[in-house]
């Protein structure tokens, strides 16, 4: 099974790559490899062409390749909320919480994932043409195995940016080495609250995998939990797992970034949320109708 992930030096889809690394898969009787391929929808149009068996992205990201919801399903949750933060440079003069800061300036955002930055300013009372802010990609992220949030860290230390809109180790990095400061962790009450349900990390699969190995999508899940609880039981395990995939430097912050997340390490996915995306996903464009949370999320055999 080759699971694609949009971002891999990051704390965003680390569950779904421990999930590997530990072998919570392999205890399920899954062979499953991490596959990094960058930008998200790139990664499911890759699951729509049967490139890839599964795509631990953004879950709204999903309609780049499967408009309406029509073709897949999210099967669970890597965790809960929007989880990119904005970062600005630590020049600005620039508060916790204070969105205004993005006036005038230049914020690099990924395709797709900018979509969420874009409403949240709406929601906040911003309106980026009136307040000249340019959402734009990252310089020098236009390959398909391109680490953005590390990308927009080094762009923002050489100024080539005022800020970026990025995963937490991307944020890690900038805020640690005095380049960038965070303004904004919606996943944590920054922000219009609304902002939590635009999207989640998650994993999504084809209907014709769910209808062709429904035993083997319900045994993903389980490996996801079972990925929850030993994170939770043991936060050092992040460390492991890496040092087998991370640079030296980023494997030695992710066990601290994963202990962060762990209050939000839960495989469910509410109506709340769902209800939450769709109305995000028509308020930008992505989405016309209203679908049901059947149509959206999987149904996955009990026992």
């Amino acid at each position: 099974m080759k699971i694609a992930v949009p971002d891999l030096i990051s704390n965003s889809y680390f569950p779904a790559v421990a999930a590997v690394e530990l072998g919570k898969f392999a205890e399920q009787g899954i062979n499953a490899s991490i596959e990094l391929v960058f930008p998200v929808n790139k990664a499911y149009a890759a699951l729509r062409d049967g490139e890839v068996d599964c795509v631990a992205g953004s879950a709204h990201s999903a309609l780049a390749a499967f408009p309406e919801w029509s073709g897949a399903k999210l099967l669970c949750a890597q965790a809960q909320g929007m989880y990119w933060f904005l970062v600005m440079r630590s020049d600005l003069a620039c508060e916790r919480g204070d969105v205004s800061i993005v006036k005038g300036r230049k914020i690099g955002a990924a395709p797709w994932v900018e979509m969420g930055l874009r409403r949240l300013l709406v929601a906040a009372g911003i309106d980026a043409e009136r307040d000249n802010v340019t959402i734009a990609p990252v310089p020098n992220t236009d390959g398909s195995s391109v680490n953005f949030g590390l990308m927009a860290a080094k762009a923002l230390a050489e100024r080539s940016i005022d800020g970026f809109w990025a995963n937490g180790m991307g944020t890690e990095v900038a805020v640690r080495s005095g380049a960038g400061r965070v303004v904004l962790d919606v996943r944590r009450g920054d922000g219009p609250a609304e902002c939590f349900n635009y999207t989640m990390a998650s994993l999504a699969v084809t209907d014709h995998f769910l209808a062709e190995q429904p035993d083997k999508a319900a045994a993903m899940v389980r490996a996801m939990d079972a990925t929850h609880t030993a994170l939770k039981q043991d936060p050092s395990l992040a460390a492991q797992v890496g040092r087998k995939v991370f640079p030296e430097y980023e494997a030695s912050l992710i066990a601290g970034l994963i202990e962060r997340d762990l209050p939000y390490y839960s495989s469910a996915i509410s109506p709340e949320f769902v209800t939450g995306m769709n109305a995000f996903a028509r308020d930008v464009g992505i989405l016309k109708g209203d679908p049901a949370y059947g149509d959206v999320v999987a149904r996955i055999p009990q026992g």
